[in-house]
């Protein structure tokens, strides 16, 4: 039901979707960016639903999951996250990817809806830990694209491989694009 109302709301509001996820990746990290708004988070479900990616769960802030609607996020697909614990959540969400013969997550590399100085890094770490490919994805409102770059896995070098997923994002124009991550290719340069 939810993929029909998705799907008819995407194309009423003039959004597609440019490439998907390759289906024979059983395991990925999704990095959406740029994480500027709520409606963020329903463009995501939207996408999901259309392009047929339910097994793809998200990480969020664990005060999403309080009572009395945090069942609702579960039920999506949500895992919870302390945002102020550093114990070891890399490590447990590579654990999370050992164990599991399929798994994908999707998060935002900024952590936040604001303005940010720098990307966290974490699902850098937790992709190269658990040796999975890193599949970016652009939700760019100004051309209404959900834009999916092919996947690829860490390297040696973090820098380089950060100013990839930066100049990915670079041009892509979130909800709210003054909070986007623009800046951060720009001060790359400079």
């Amino acid at each position: 039901m939810l993929y029909y109302f998705f799907k008819w709301h995407l194309k009423w509001m003039g959004w597609k979707a440019v490439n998907t996820v390759p289906a024979d990746l059983k395991k990925l990290i999704m990095v959406v960016a740029p994480h500027t708004s709520s409606r963020d988070i329903y463009m995501g479900f939207a996408f999901r639903s259309v392009l047929k990616l339910n097994h793809i769960k998200f990480i969020a802030k664990q005060e999403l999951f309080k009572p009395p609607f945090g069942f609702l996020f579960r039920l999506a697909g949500g895992i919870p996250v302390d945002r102020f614990n550093k114990n070891n959540f890399v490590e447990q969400v590579v654990d999370m990817f050992n164990s599991n013969e399929s798994f994908a997550i999707a998060l935002s590399p900024e952590g936040t809806r604001k303005k940010v100085d720098r990307l966290r890094t974490g699902f850098y770490h937790i992709a190269r830990k658990a040796n999975v490919p890193i599949v970016m994805l652009a939700l760019d409102f100004e051309h209404k694209e959900c834009r999916f770059a092919p996947p690829f896995y860490t390297s040696d070098d973090e820098n380089a491989d950060l100013k990839k997923i930066i100049h990915f994002f670079a041009d892509v124009k979130g909800r709210n694009p003054e909070l986007g991550i623009s800046h951060l290719a720009v001060e790359e340069i400079e």
